[in-house]
């Protein structure tokens, strides 16, 4: 039941003093205020009745309206769980696969005045051994085999790239075996050779085989400077790496690729460096983590053998991750699974089933109606009397609470033996506090209007919004003749870094929160309707600029400053100029930068700006600078690695 507000709070003794004071202001003649004046007998009196009329006052018009909105179903959403890639680091390479258990406990350090956030990892890790067993390089590939003692063949010195690198050139490592979501470390001896980059930002990029195509890897460190000196460069795989076939050889293929440089302060390989010998092994792995604690085998009570039961749950709120809770039922001489379910209605008098309002953490059992005839019919079984209850799992958290920052994770709850440290390497992300009473009210109205049907666009979109959490927006296109196909585009929730840039992995949502959301609206579309969800079309947008910084203006601050406003403003969740999310179809002007730039405080004049297109996925710019972007009508903004430049003004 949804909680309801007084409309006036005020109560007896209240009342009387209020009174009083007015008589003090109004009479001051009238000094006696004591309980045996007559006059503070009527005071008290009046106050009783309007104490009565408080009363029935605030049974109306809210408490009606929550009524009605509770007899429709209309319960409060809970928080939503935050979610983090988290890492776990071994201790040293092992010769045997170690596992992270699912739910295993991580968590941030005690504080003072708080207490840890928790996480538990959602699947289980398994960290296999590893070792370099192929390397390649060229077009088409050339692959050589890593000898035993890892060294390289022939002198044991080779090329990494070709003479005079250029975007695209790739050295390629094959491992024994894939190694999907294992951290991987890439022991290099290397000569420097003039290759004239920025050890600290080399311009290339780590990737995977997935089988069908080459996925971004995230380098977590890398301590060869860019090929320029003896390391090992730590690449953390996608979930997606698998063995595959590359120059004639079967091996788990990953490569670093050179790339274009990011902006003009980021200097390309002049020469290709050289790689003496090389050698690779699994040194960590990771997986995701949600803000959630496990709660494991709540005894809820005994049944009463009656339809319309309720149990409460011993911690709240419920996280609403998506799995079904199962409630254990003793009888027939072991427990009985009875299974929730989002409502009784059309299920039978034999359906072992049950509901479960996460927020305030009750579990309701069927009722039964009685009908005209007098009868009374049964939408669910009923618990056998004094047959004892039990939860074997459920979990509680979620909340902002959650959306941590990067490196806020570091300690680990649960003992996995060899493991040495754990950390976030990204934000937390998805957190999302329950529901408010008024906006539980506003949403009413639209839970009346599409009553889990999708008819119209909007229907689609409330639908979807709701049917799993981390969803930051969702824009659904109607059926076309090309295809005759409902296209819901899904945005989901993605926390922008230190320097206010999303990464594009972040905003590419799971495969598991799209089949969700179509499990969803599947049994809602209309008959004959074909949905398809997915991801929208991207498009990459890269600026360069060149500010005058005002007198007494640190440059350095200005670009950060500057850096931030153009991500912030060309953010396809937080941009636009309501803060409500880059518009669908909105194209990029140059007029419109320009006017972000020179809002900077500190920011003298704009001068010198450069816009171009770009992949989103790997920044490879199309032709050449231009003053206006256009995006296809549902496509979004998003912005690769722009680039500003802050100099003293004069």
């Amino acid at each position: 039941m949804l909680p309801a507000p007084d409309l006036d709070d005020r109560r007896f003794q209240q009342l009387v003093d209020d009174a009083k004071r007015l008589v003090a202001a109004r009479c001051p003649e009238w000094s006696d205020h004591n309980v045996s004046d007559p006059g503070v007998t009527l005071i008290e009196a009046f106050a009783f009745m309007v104490d009565e009329l408080h009363y029935r006052l605030n049974r109306v018009p809210d408490r009606l309206y929550i009524t009605f909105l509770d007899l429709l179903g209309v319960k409060l959403h809970p928080p939503a769980p935050a979610s983090a890639e988290v890492l776990f680091r071994l201790s040293a390479a092992r010769p045997e696969p170690v596992v992270v258990p699912a739910a295993a406990e991580v968590g941030t350090r005690r504080m003072d005045a708080e207490e840890p956030i928790v996480f538990a990892t959602d699947d289980e890790l398994t960290i296999p051994p590893r070792r370099l067993t192929h390397t390649g390089r060229g077009e088409p590939v050339e692959v050589h085999v890593v000898h035993a003692d890892d060294a390289l063949p022939g002198e044991g010195t080779f090329e990494a790239f070709q003479s005079d690198p250029r975007p695209g050139d790739a050295v390629l490592f094959g491992l024994d075996d894939a190694a999907p979501r294992c951290l991987v470390a890439v022991t290099l001896e290397c000569s420097v050779r003039g290759v004239g980059v920025d050890p600290t930002d080399p311009p290339w990029q780590w990737q995977a085989w997935t089988g069908r195509a080459w996925k971004n890897c995230r380098v977590v460190a890398d301590g060869t400077g860019g090929f320029n000196q003896d390391g090992d460069v730590e690449v953390l795989l996608p979930a997606e790496h698998v063995v595959s076939v590359i120059g004639g050889v079967r091996a788990g293929w990953i490569r670093c690729i050179v790339t274009e440089p990011l902006h003009e302060r980021q200097p390309a390989y002049t020469a290709s460096p050289l790689v003496h010998s090389a050698a690779a092994s699994t040194i960590g792995g990771a997986v995701d983590a949600t803000h959630a604690e496990a709660v494991l085998g709540e005894v809820l009570g005994l049944s009463e053998g009656v339809p319309g039961q309720f149990f409460a749950l011993a911690q709240t709120p419920v996280v609403a991750d998506g799995d079904p809770l199962v409630v254990e039922v003793a009888g027939g001489g072991g427990w009985e699974e009875w299974h929730e379910v989002d409502s009784f209605a059309g299920h039978s008098s034999d359906d072992r089933i049950f509901t479960v309002d996460r927020a305030r953490g009750e579990l309701a059992f069927p009722p039964a109606v009685r009908e005209h005839d007098g009868a009374l019919t049964g939408y669910g079984a009923v618990p056998p009397a004094g047959a004892p209850l039990r939860i074997p799992r459920y979990r509680v958290g979620g909340g902002r609470r959650g959306n941590v920052g990067a490196g806020a994770i570091t300690v680990l709850r649960t003992t996995v033996p060899y493991v040495r440290s754990v950390e976030n390497l990204t934000a937390a992300l998805g957190g999302i506090d329950g529901e408010s009473l008024e906006e539980a009210k506003r949403r009413g109205p639209l839970a009346v209007r599409t009553r889990d049907r999708a008819v119209t666009a909007q229907d689609y979109e409330q639908l979807a919004k709701a049917a799993r959490p981390g969803i930051a927006r969702v824009r659904c296109v109607p059926a076309s003749a090309a295809d005759g196909a409902v296209r819901l585009l899904v945005v989901p929730t993605a926390a922008p870094g230190a320097d206010g840039h999303v990464e594009f992995a972040d905003l590419e949502p799971h495969a598991d929160l799209l089949a969700g959301i179509a499990e969803e609206i599947d049994v809602r579309r209309a008959v004959g309707a074909r949905v398809i969800v997915e991801p929208p079309f991207y498009r990459g947008v890269t600026i360069v600029a060149r500010v005058l910084a005002r007198p007494g203006t640190v440059p350095e601050s200005l670009e950060k400053r500057s850096l931030a406003a153009l991500y912030r403003h060309f953010d396809p969740i937080l941009g636009g100029i309501d803060g409500a999310g880059w518009p669908f179809g909105r194209p990029v002007l140059a007029g419109e930068v320009y006017a972000v730039l020179q809002s900077v405080p500190g920011v003298e004049l704009v001068d010198e700006l450069k816009l171009w297109e770009a992949d989103p996925v790997t920044g490879k710019r199309a032709g050449e600078s231009t003053l206006r972007i256009e995006l296809d009508p549902n496509a979004l903004v998003y912005s690769y690695r722009h680039s500003v430049r802050a100099v003293a003004g004069g």
